[in-house]
């Protein structure tokens, strides 16, 4: 039913947006590193459920009045550039102290995540991200037809979406588990801790500053 002419081009589209490095490939990475490839399987599934909740409150009309409302999108804005930035700083803060990769299936190294952590910190991170509002807002309305009922297709369109993106984060998820004994190593944990805290840091200082859409 939904697959028409306009799917094929948006299927290009979100593939290339998928596989494009941003926050969601460095967190999944983080987390995979810090708790093993079901934690990074998590994050992944975690951060793409976020995408139906962006679809939804864009058919319905609450992500026009987000960007209408100069102060309601700054407050999500802010809150999204807090969240970032308090997730790197957790990276800066173990780098600093020394502190090693729970690696998973390495002997003496892994202290178990508990698996609300990387649920949390990967739907928190997507759902937090005004830029994901707006592309939504902006993005899908270009792939539904004036007879299309909105929110289902929506609905399918973030599921498309969230089957790409899924496909290349645990894969992604998957090639960081493979390096165990590399993670392991103390002094590439402290340097993997602190560039991804760093990153982590600099996109929410970025975010901050950043000026709402016209």
């Amino acid at each position: 039913m939904f697959i028409d002419a306009q799917f094929w081009p948006f299927l290009v589209a979100i593939t290339l947006l998928s596989v494009t490095p941003g926050v969601d490939t460095l967190l999944v990475i983080r987390n995979t590193a810090r708790g093993g490839v079901r934690d990074g399987v998590l994050t992944s599934l975690a951060i793409c459920c976020g995408l139906f909740v962006h679809a939804a409150v864009s058919a319905l009309g609450i992500s026009l009045i987000l960007l209408q409302s100069a102060w309601a999108f700054q407050l999500l804005k802010l809150a999204g550039a807090a969240y970032l930035i308090w997730l790197g700083l957790q990276g800066l803060l173990a780098a600093r102290r020394g502190q090693g990769l729970p690696v998973a299936g390495v002997a003496g190294e892994r202290r178990p995540v508990p698996m609300w952590r990387p649920l949390r910190e990967g739907l928190l991170s997507n759902v937090l991200n005004p830029k994901t509002v707006v592309f939504y807002m902006a993005f899908l309305p270009q792939f539904i037809a004036p007879g299309d009922p909105a929110l289902a297709k929506s609905l399918f369109l973030a599921g498309v979406h969230f089957l790409i993106a899924n496909l290349w984060q645990i894969g992604v998820a998957l090639m960081v588990g493979s390096a165990g004994r590399l993670l392991a190593s103390r002094l590439f944990s402290r340097a993997l801790n602190g560039v991804t805290g760093a990153v982590l840091v600099a996109f929410g200082i970025k975010l901050a500053l950043e000026r709402p859409p016209a």
